[in-house]
């Protein structure tokens, strides 16, 4: 019996490392689609021959995925059954689909989300850092100009930040890091999630690099870095997480007392409560 609805555009999440972090569900999504769309075929077919999914296979990445999310909503249109996965992990977290889902969308399909691994959710659940409120930035930009200027943006966020890098990357994304953040901010570096050689290090924006240089096998593999926020002064003086940092971004370029009004604006804060706010911020520049 089908296991799946006709017309439907199903995201699949696929393991991080372990190939055991698979649903049931998801396999069974796979199994009854009548394609799957993937970033990269080759890399999937080992996934897909551990569980006896011999579905047919698409290619969707980033170089085509605009040509191809047209040719699959056709046939989305159709009636067909299409499941879309990335090479590991949540599809559109840093990888390939967007267009695809928005697309469908656009023409009234119905998108199905089959939750499973995401690498930044194992990385944040694990830090020790605060959840409630978090920011996941992805891959900071290549250039260290580029990349020092995102960190420099996000530096009196007082929400936990999450970044993606490359053992290619890692080593010089942790060095502008330490030269935009306060030494003792903590930052967890999780490395291989799931994988044989999983790491999770909880250790110190002023300490991380030499830790890094000081062993090679900190250098290999995919990388989440955790940071910790900025310290929430704000609660102190009444505002909420994202009212401090609304403030904090608009101090940086304005007065205290044009920042405070155009923080209670867009917030909807007290004025008076934002003021009084902005003036001990800037006190503590």
């Amino acid at each position: 019996m089908r296991q799946t609805e006709s017309g439907i555009l199903y995201l699949v999440a696929t393991p991080i490392g372990n190939l055991r972090d698979f649903t049931f569900r998801a396999v069974e999504v796979l199994q009854h689609v009548d394609l799957i769309a993937c970033e990269d075929t080759r890399h999937s077919r080992p996934l897909l021959d551990h569980y006896g999914i011999s579905t047919p296979t698409s290619p969707l990445h980033e170089h085509n995925e605009d040509v191809a999310s047209s040719r699959l909503v056709e046939r989305l249109r159709q009636g067909e059954s299409i499941a879309l996965i990335s090479d590991a992990g949540t599809p559109l977290i840093s990888d390939p689909g967007f267009p695809l889902v928005r697309a469908a969308r656009s023409a009234g399909i119905r998108v199905v989300p089959v939750p499973g691994p995401c690498a930044l959710v194992a990385a944040l659940s694990a830090s020790g850092l605060p959840a409630d409120h978090f920011a996941f930035e992805g891959f900071l930009p290549r250039k260290s100009s580029a990349r020092k200027a995102s960190l420099e943006s996000l530096r009196n966020d007082s929400r936990t930040l999450i970044f993606y890098e490359s053992s290619h990357r890692v080593v010089d994304c942790i060095a502008d890091i330490a030269s935009i953040f306060p030494a003792d901010r903590r930052l967890v570096i999780a490395r291989e999630l799931t994988k044989l050689f999983e790491t999770i290090v909880d250790t110190r924006v002023g300490e991380a690099l030499s830790l890094l240089e000081g062993d090679p096998n900190m250098r290999k593999g995919e990388f989440v870095l955790v940071l910790e926020g900025a310290p929430a002064l704000g609660r102190t003086e009444g505002l909420t997480a994202e009212e401090e940092r609304v403030l904090r971004i608009l101090l940086e370029d304005c007065s205290v007392k044009t920042a405070a009004s155009l923080t209670a604006k867009i917030t909807g804060a007290r004025r008076e409560t934002v003021y009084r706010a902005a003036l001990r911020l800037a006190e503590g520049k």
